[in-house]
């Protein structure tokens, strides 16, 4: 079969690229090697993405958020503090208010099988080729070899697929990073009290917890970091022993609290590949990088590079150029790693200041989080380089066709 692009990944920035470049006119084929619709009919199991200002703006482009966003919850609020189990919050928090920026909710809440159904349904529409359980078992410069026997050739193969990729391990892109010793427990909890579409950061000295706010006011995702050895000890409990485990850590600023969702663990590390692009192969998403969850930015890092990949891979064609030359995918590397790594040792940076319990720098962070909190100007930009609107950011986060 020969296609312009070959996407191995059928995830989620697997399915946008495609999307994007479908809507460029290139001829595109996704290997994904679950088989069709697993995460799209599955019931509530309580995963859900932050998507920021710029990634809705994709979605929209592209043709998938007019089918998800009526089931998003809008970020209105979000708060962040310091604190122990138990104790409460520090009196010194940061608090960033939609109403403080011209372009609406910062954020929104989608829950995982609603985006993915919604990318399945995006593509079927646009009659992209969508090969459901298949793998790759060999790759060559501009063509892959699938376990069906099938083989694949395009000018361009890229790699949508973890931050296990193999189709970086193939082209002979290696990773370096390392691990934090903490591990995500995840899952969603039902409260007594509505959440106002506020999300809340706790940071404790053992990791970050995550309060997200989910449709309905009274559901939220949890995405709560603990030390390896705690978090095993946790996860393994029963639910009612699980929560017992929580309730100290979430306080009772929503009331009562129970457990809704399915419970699910992931080991946390900082991962980047050292290049981002090789002989006719180009990576994105956790497959380039992998980031630290505090900031909710793992998806949204993804989706900017799949913008800069299809903006740089579609006026290249315009241009008459080979998709897949070296000079070409330079421009996307040249794009994108200087932004991932500097937001990659960012985040490290701020999970390595709060996850502790030295009383210097509990002092230090509360002060450094109090004053920004009293200037208008500095919340305002964090909050607009959150929402993912600062920098060189694509057309297609720009709400622009390209």
């Amino acid at each position: 079969m020969e296609q312009d692009i070959i996407i191995v990944g059928g995830g989620l920035n697997g399915p946008a690229l495609a999307l994007a470049l479908a809507q460029g006119g290139m001829r595109v084929t996704v290997v994904d090697a679950r088989p069709a619709v697993v995460r799209a009919e599955v019931g509530f199991d309580g995963r859900a993405y932050a998507l920021a200002i710029a990634s809705r703006r994709l979605l929209q482009v592209i043709g998938v958020w007019q089918r998800v966003g009526g089931l998003a919850q809008p970020i209105v609020k979000i708060v962040a503090s310091d604190g122990h189990a138990g104790q409460g919050a520090a009196p010194w928090f940061l608090a960033f208010d939609s109403a403080e920026i011209e372009e609406g909710p910062m954020g929104f809440m989608l829950e995982d099988r609603h985006l993915f159904a919604g990318f399945q349904a995006a593509m079927a529409a646009a009659g992209i080729t969508v090969l459901h359980g298949e793998t790759v078992v060999s790759q060559g410069v501009g063509e892959v070899r699938l376990a069906s026997g099938t083989v694949l050739r395009a000018a361009l193969v890229v790699g949508c697929d973890g931050r296990g990729s193999g189709v970086a391990a193939r082209a002979g892109i290696r990773r370096t990073g390392w691990g934090y010793g903490q591990t995500a427990l995840v899952t969603a909890v039902s409260h007594a009290r509505d959440h106002g579409g506020v999300a809340q950061q706790f940071f404790m000295p053992s990791g970050p917890l995550a309060v997200l706010p989910l449709p309905g006011g009274h559901m939220s995702s949890i995405v709560w970091s603990e030390g390896d050895a705690v978090a095993a000890a946790v996860q393994a409990l029963p639910d009612a022993e699980y929560l017992e485990a929580l309730r100290p850590r979430f306080g009772d600023f929503l009331g009562a609290i129970a457990l809704a969702g399915e419970r699910f663990c992931y080991p946390l590390s900082l991962s980047l590949a050292e290049r981002f692009v090789g002989d006719r192969v180009a990576l994105v998403g956790d497959a380039a990088h992998g980031v630290h969850p505090l900031a909710g930015q793992g998806l949204n890092l993804g989706l900017r590079d799949v913008g800069a990949l299809a903006e740089v891979l579609i006026l290249a064609r315009r241009r008459g150029e080979d998709i897949g030359a070296a000079d070409v995918l330079e421009r996307y590397q040249a794009w994108r790693r200087f932004d991932v790594t500097a937001l990659a040792l960012g985040m490290d940076g701020v999970n390595r200041l709060f996850s502790n319990d030295n009383p210097l720098l509990r002092g230090i962070r509360d002060l450094g989080l109090g004053i920004v909190n009293a200037i208008p100007a500095a919340r305002r930009g964090f909050m607009r380089q959150a929402a993912g609107l600062t920098g060189d950011v694509p057309r297609l986060l720009q709400g622009l066709a390209i």
